[in-house]
């Protein structure tokens, strides 16, 4: 009987501490409060890029769901005013969009891009205790941080706009990193949709909006047939928050100590006729890129850039090319689809990149914009001058123009096949002409992913694998067969890392996660986003689990 009596006492003795610093207490609700205010107030000092992609989804009788429509807005946000946005790129109209009925005006551009920016902040007007109640869940890992989970909601559950849903809060400042919900309220013509927040640690007490994905509807239930909507999935992302018009070493408070000057004066240091052409063609590519640098549509060279030109240099070599200026890549930031030439600057979208299969695939994308090259399709040199890059931002991606005229693309796609025939890839051809061949059928669902902003349609350089192939063939030699299990292209997202502060793209690091089944395979399409969230300073709280969250209750 005493062991019994003891055992209440001493589990009483070891709980009070935990009692003291309860996550419900109201001294942490009132700093969670005052830190997502700060939170608002701080960021009205930013105006990042803000690009968002609405993707409908219809039944597949092969795959369950497919793409069946798509909407797209880019543009900058001016956090000073709220939810403002100054609009890049405009949305593509197409038959194809009509057929999605009410939708085409349901998202008008002022309700689109404003609504799901809106989605950056929990509650913009009284998060508070006085208008929410907070309930305490549990701890848990988003990746290597650790999180304080509440269920929150409106105390008057009539008020519209108010957010209702969960929010992820790390234990050492008390930021909000993550919220899942909706806000409440939605009317007939007043609808709010479910969505995931998250934000990302961008230095020492900060964390900034990163990507919101939303999903409505599901089109395996025939509860969706009722909606004035169709279903539909949405990825907004958010980069290019640290965008500054002068780059480091520029900066007039920084004193650089130039080393001296030698003599030289006796070297051959003139310019001739054809140095002189290069040079200024080369400036004007420099300009080109600087100004879109400035936008936050393209970072200065990192990782990502390198493996191109790791790719490109395979296919130099091997074609025993010797090009001056060199050929470098660059990556443009933004979801869409497309691949073009600035002279000798070959420039790839994120987005493509995302859903190419293999390397191979890679290679005949590169291997079209260097035939290019090659061919001496030049760009347009008058932005050598600078007063050609004096422009509006709202009128930047009209500016800039580097499509190519038919005989031009015709030409590349040839000279690019046999540029692929004389590579290292020339016998795994088969991936990629497949997805070529895929994205074709699969076009007029996706009109706004296929539709560049400053180049030709990565449709008109289609056939190139094609070309490929059928010389292949022609030498008696196949190409590598694809089985059942091939993925022929991969969803949004798939390789690329972005990183929201200074915009730079990194490779995804994850674990194998076995074979997928057909209907996981995804290609092209909008999937959910999880983050593995991690500090600036590296130092994890404690060694996190394996899994992207874990729960501790």
């Amino acid at each position: 009987m005493r062991a019994l009596r003891a055992l209440p006492v001493a589990l009483a003795f070891v709980a009070m501490p935990g009692a003291q610093c309860a996550p419900q207490s109201t001294d942490m609700l009132d700093k969670i409060v005052a830190q997502e205010q700060a939170e608002i107030e701080s960021l009205r000092q930013y105006s990042p890029v803000v690009e968002t992609y609405i993707q409908i989804r219809r039944p597949d009788k092969q795959v369950g769901v497919a793409p069946g429509g798509d909407k797209y807005f880019l543009g900058h946000a001016l956090l000073a005013k709220g939810v403002e946005l100054i609009p890049l790129a405009k949305d593509t109209r197409s038959k194809h969009n009509k057929l999605v009925g009410s939708l085409a005006n349901f998202f008008s551009m002022e309700f689109v891009p404003r609504g799901f920016l809106q989605m950056i902040y929990v509650d913009m007007n009284g998060f508070d205790r006085e208008h929410y109640e907070f309930s305490y869940i549990r701890r848990e890992f988003l990746g290597e941080v650790r999180c304080l989970v509440f269920d929150v909601g409106p105390r008057v559950k009539s008020e519209k706009g108010r957010f209702v849903g969960r929010i992820w809060v790390e234990d050492q400042d008390f930021h909000i990193v993550r919220f899942n919900g909706v806000y409440n309220g939605s009317a007939t013509f007043s609808h709010y949709f479910s969505f995931d927040s998250w934000r990302e640690n961008g230095g020492k007490n900060q964390w900034l909006p990163a990507v919101i994905f939303c999903e409505e509807g599901n089109v395996e239930y025939p509860v969706t047939k009722k909606q004035i909507f169709p279903a539909f999935r949405a990825q907004t992302r958010l980069w290019g928050y640290a965008l500054s018009g002068v780059p480091k070493e520029q900066e007039l408070s920084r004193v650089l100590v130039e080393a001296p000057v030698a003599d030289q004066t006796k070297d051959a240091n003139d310019y001739s006729p054809l140095q002189a052409e290069r040079t200024w063609a080369r400036q004007a590519e420099d300009n080109v890129i600087e100004s879109l640098e400035r936008l936050g549509l393209m970072t200065p060279s990192g990782e990502v850039d390198k493996i191109l030109e790791g790719v490109l240099n395979n296919l130099e070599v091997s074609n025993g090319l010797d090009i001056q200026p060199q050929v470098r890549c660059r990556v443009l930031v933004t979801s869409t689809f497309e691949s073009y030439a600035i002279g000798h600057t070959i420039v790839l979208s994120r987005g493509l990149l995302d859903v190419l299969p293999d390397e191979a695939s890679l290679a005949a994308i590169l291997a079209h914009e260097l035939a290019h090259v090659v061919l001496g399709h030049r760009m347009d040199t008058q932005f050598a001058f600078f007063d050609r890059l004096r422009f509006d931002e709202k009128d930047a991606l009209r500016h800039f123009a580097f499509s190519r005229s038919p005989q031009e693309e015709l030409a590349a796609n040839q000279k690019g096949a046999e540029l692929l025939m004389r590579s290292p890839y020339k016998d795994q051809l088969t991936t990629a002409e497949r997805f070529l061949q895929d994205l074709q059928r699969r076009s007029k669902e996706i009109p706004n992913l296929i539709s560049p902003h400053l180049g030709d349609s990565i449709l008109a350089n289609w056939t190139i694998a094609t070309g490929a192939t059928s010389a292949q063939e022609s030498t008696g030699k196949t190409a590598n067969g694809l089985t059942a299990a091939s993925v022929v292209a991969l969803p949004l997202g798939g390789r690329i890392k972005l990183e929201p502060f200074d915009g730079q793209l990194h490779l995804l690091k994850f674990r194998a996660a076995g074979p997928a089944a057909e209907y996981e395979k995804m290609p092209f399409e909008v999937t959910p986003v999880v983050l593995y969230l991690t500090r600036q300073d590296g130092a994890p709280t404690q060694k996190a689990a394996e899994q992207p969250a874990r729960s501790d209750p």
